[in-house]
């Protein structure tokens, strides 16, 4: 054996045993468990405002004219019939077309406010599919475990919960120190809606000079996780970012003609290769330093041998990196997707077609942009002649800070209700109203204090979506909680 080869063995051996130790002794962080005050709570009133407010159908449409604007006024009065002290005390408005803002005003102006916000408006029923809902889509029915309908996790969950915490903090005489606006968007399921309610609301605050001191909105949620033999606890996902969005259409335009007599490759052929040369040159990975955080938090309560792998990311990072490329979910983390999703070629089964598209959805990393998109499918595409055009897109969010008070606040309320939770910040694959408000905010965080395991979220914008009506009472006391942490000083 070549003295080399020996080296490199015996590096590799000394490596293994130091990593062998560094598992053994990686234990979890020790998290200050502080017993918070009990909260009152009337969670079947909750139960059963959840329930009235899925019985109204909130649809949004990317085509304003299809949406029924009488159903979210509708909702407003609703919202006014429910929570009467809200109404009494807070100054309600109406911006945009359906967008609601509150103002809770607090006693020291000179602290800058806060803001919780969630969206009115809900995703359509798939054509076809009403049969398919165990109970209708807009009934809110209730039975011994769930809360039913359209918007029962999407998420007028969150938002009644907000107001059921709001009212009960009146009903308790609770005075804030700092403003809290309540931010109630009409179109957030409408991607990069040009016509946004939240941005709306974000431009009126900026206008009036209020800059946030935090937003808490919609993205995380409370993970059950059970692996045997490895790790049986929860996950808390805190959104400290989500990823950016943007559709382009790539097209190839060729002669046509009669399908009798088809070219070698006819414009959809062509595509094929585009297609090809987008899916095998997908954009380069990174471990972002959240990533790092999740896999060390989880490092230290997973049980052994596994922890051999999270605990030593560092010497591992490569080999894990490769990994989590061979799996979607994980690679959703850690690089900008590509997904081609819509094609379209001719009119008719013997036609050749003289303009053929796809449309493919790209999902962007923090830090990237629109332009590095567009830029990476020109440099990646064989075929020069194609034309390249962005139908709609937004740009990545920023970064928020790990160490702000309302991080704080979210991590300390989190592990009092669940002290073996790993509490961990991560990125949110999909979009939210939160990042309009970067325009008045730098702490803006997305998290959902509700229990939810992967069957019940894949139910989101699908059928049978449900909500356990356990989860609701906890939900309340989190906000109650949360707005007396940062407000309470």
């Amino acid at each position: 054996m070549k003295t080399s080869t020996k080296v490199i063995l015996g590096a590799l051996g000394a490596a293994t045993a130091a990593n062998c130790v560094h598992a053994a002794v990686h234990k979890p962080e020790k998290v200050e468990s502080v017993k918070l005050p009990e909260e009152n709570c009337n969670a079947q009133r909750a139960i059963e405002h959840i329930s009235g407010a899925i019985q109204i159908p909130t649809v949004s449409y990317p085509d304003s004219e299809m949406v029924d604007w009488e159903q979210f006024y509708k909702f407003h009065n609703f919202l006014d019939e429910s929570y009467p002290l809200i109404a009494k005390n807070l100054e309600k408005e109406v911006v945009s077309k359906a967008s609601l803002l509150y103002r809770w005003k607090g006693t020291d102006p000179s602290l800058e406010p806060i803001a919780l916000l969630a969206h009115q408006d809900v995703v359509p029923i798939s054509e076809g599919t009403e049969q398919d809902w165990e109970h209708p889509p807009f009934s809110g029915h209730i039975d011994d475990e769930f809360i039913w309908g359209r918007g029962a996790m999407d998420m007028k969950n969150h938002l009644i919960c907000v107001m059921e915490a709001v009212e009960t903090l009146l009903e308790d005489g609770y005075q804030p120190k700092r403003d809290v606006y309540l931010c109630f968007g009409h179109d957030e399921e409408i991607v990069a809606s040009a016509n946004s309610g939240a941005a709306a609301v974000a431009e009126l605050l900026k206008s009036r000079g209020v800059h946030l001191d935090s937003v808490i909105d919609e993205g995380g949620a409370i993970l059950p996780v059970n692996i045997k033999g490895i790790m049986n606890g929860f996950i808390a996902g805190i959104g400290i970012a989500e990823k950016g969005y943007a559709d382009f259409e790539i097209t190839v335009e060729t002669k046509g003609g009669h399908s009798s007599q088809p070219p070698k490759h006819s414009g959809l052929g062509q595509l094929a290769d585009v297609i090809k040369d987008l899916e095998n040159h997908q954009f380069k990975a990174a471990m972002l330093p959240f990533v790092k955080n999740l896999f060390d938090k989880v490092g230290r309560r997973v049980s052994y041998p596994a922890k051999l792998v999270t605990c030593n990311l560092p010497i591992l990072n490569p080999l894990i990196k490769e990994v989590m490329k061979l799996i979607p979910p994980a690679a959703s983390l850690i690089r900008t997707t590509t997904g081609v999703t819509m094609a379209q070629g001719s009119p008719a089964a013997n036609v050749l077609p003289q303009r053929s598209s796809i449309v493919v959805n790209f999902r962007g990393m923090p830090g990237s942009s629109t332009a590095d998109i567009e830029n990476h499918i020109r440099k990646v595409v064989k075929n020069k002649n194609i034309k390249i055009k962005c139908l709609k897109s937004k740009e990545p969010s920023a970064m928020s800070p790990t160490d702000s008070r309302a991080f704080k606040a979210i991590e300390k309320i989190t592990s009092s209700d669940y002290p073996e939770a790993i509490v961990a910040p991560y990125l949110v694959m999909g979009g939210t109203d939160a990042y309009h408000y970067e325009l008045v905010c730098e702490n803006i965080y997305r998290y959902s204090p509700f229990i939810a395991d992967t069957k019940l979220l894949l139910c989101t914008h699908g059928t049978n979506e449900r909500l356990p009506k356990n989860t609701v009472g906890e939900a309340v006391i989190f906000f109650k909680r949360y707005i007396k942490e940062l407000t309470g000083e």
